[in-house]
Formats: structure tokens, C-alpha cells, sequence
């Protein structure tokens, strides 16, 4: 059962959103869903049980998100840019809602860690590098990180370029390069196997978004399990079993 739920407004959108708390003590780990998910999966598909030992003992406390995808980046009915935008309404919420509801549940000081799977592996990434003051750790899991290549269409501005992680990285420089190398790092995990290429193209995604945090000295760590690695729950709760212990 977890330990706290609630449902926050999200800023200027007629909705509410969920976050699920599982833990009373510990680091905490922001964690997104896949495509279209709710914040009762990590739980539902099993990741809590993944790594429920690391709960019980106080070492991480888990505050699952609701994705909002179907008004964003899963409305193929609409331009990129135009989800691209309406993203920013799901930054909003995380911002000024998902933060402040943590920090009070975690006494007030914040050093997050952020995790994701599949397109919830793009919100853990994008989430960090926008917010690097409170989380100092993204975990993504078989993601793709390049909006651009999710069945886009129509013309691309600034909504989707500060969206989109493959695109302004390779254009960070001066400070706020140096401040993002001093503060953040990256987990980058991915397979080799069913559905890590086609449809999802996360394999040559995670490698050339691996590749850019190379070329700016940006911490990260590239995980490529081999071909029997699929692109689903059963894989990703072995990997974050595996890696998590280490940052708590």
C-alpha cells in the first residue's frame, strides 16, 4: 500500500494529476510512467517490488506521477510544436506542484533522482536537465529522446527545441554548461532486443544521446544489455534492481 497519495491541480489546465508516495524515509525518486501511464504503475507493473527491499529499509522513497501524455506528445492530431507547448503545461504541474508537495513530504531539502521508462524515460531526462537545482540524477530506460522522431509533423520552433533533449544539449555552452557538469549526472540504460529498435528506436536514441553528453563532459553512464533485453516491464524492473542500490 503507499504511504501517501494525492491529487494536485495542474496550472492553468482544468485538471488533476496524481502522485503516489511509496516510503516514509530515504532519497527521493521521481518516477515517470510509460506512454500514456498513471502514478499507480510502478507499483501495478511490479518496479516497486523491484526494489521494495531499498523502500522497506528507508534507503528511497518512491513518488510515483501521472503522465499527461494524451494531451501532449501522444496527440499525433496535432503539430509537434503544438504538443511540444502542452508539454509545458505538464512542466508546470511538476514544477509548481509535484516539487513543493515532495519537498514537504521530504522535510523541505530536495536531491532527487528522476526515472523513467520508455517515454517516461524522455520526462525523467527532460525534467532533470530543466530542474538540475533539485534533481541531480536522471535514470532513463529505453528511452527515446528526440521528440522529433515520434510521428512529428509541421513546422518546429522554440516550444519544441527547448523540449527536446537531443536538440539543445548539443547547443549548451559557458555557465550553464559548467553548472549542469557540477551538478548533474545520467543513467542511460537500454537493450538490444524486441522493440528497443523498431518501433521505439530507443537503442540508436540512448547511443546518440550518450554519444552528445560525451561531446559537452556531461556525467553519464551508457547500459547496454544484449539482445534478449526487450523493451517492457520484466526488463526494466531487473535493471532498475540492479542500478538503484548504488545511489541510495
Amino acid at each position: 500500500m503507499p504511504h501517501a497519495e494525492v491529487r494536485l491541480p495542474v496550472p492553468g489546465h482544468d485538471a488533476e494529476l496524481t502522485v503516489v508516495r511509496h516510503g516514509h524515509y530515504g532519497r527521493p525518486l521521481l518516477a515517470f510512467p510509460s506512454e500514456g501511464g498513471s502514478a499507480a504503475d510502478f507499483e501495478g507493473q511490479g518496479m516497486l517490488d523491484a526494489v521494495r527491499d531499498l523502500v522497506d529499509d528507508g534507503r528511497v522513497s518512491v513518488f510515483a506521477v501521472d503522465a499527461m501524455d494524451g494531451f501532449t506528445w501522444s496527440d499525433t492530431t496535432i503539430p509537434t510544436d503544438e504538443r511540444a507547448a502542452r508539454h509545458g503545461t505538464y512542466q508546470a504541474w511538476l514544477d509548481q506542484a509535484v516539487v513543493p508537495w515532495i519537498a514537504e513530504q521530504s522535510g523541505g531539502s530536495l536531491d532527487l533522482m528522476t526515472f523513467g521508462v520508455s517515454l517516461g524515460a524522455y520526462h525523467a531526462v527532460q525534467f532533470a536537465f530543466q530542474r538540475a537545482d533539485v534533481a541531480t540524477l536522471a535514470m532513463g530506460f529505453s528511452g527515446n529522446y528526440d521528440p522529433t522522431t515520434w510521428n512529428s509533423w509541421g513546422d518546429v520552433g522554440d516550444a519544441t527545441y527547448f523540449a527536446n533533449p537531443a536538440a539543445y544539449v548539443s547547443n549548451l555552452h559557458g555557465d550553464h554548461l559548467e553548472w549542469l557538469r557540477s551538478r548533474l549526472s545520467v543513467l542511460l540504460v537500454v537493450g538490444e532486443g524486441p522493440f528497443e529498435v523498431s518501433p521505439t528506436q530507443s537503442l540508436p536514441s540512448t547511443r546518440a544521446f550518450a554519444h552528445l553528453l560525451e561531446q559537452k563532459g556531461i556525467r553519464h553512464e551508457l547500459d547496454v544489455w544484449g539482445q534478449e533485453s526487450a523493451h517492457d516491464w520484466p526488463w526494466w524492473q531487473r535493471q532498475l534492481a540492479h542500478h538503484l542500490p548504488r545511489f541510495v
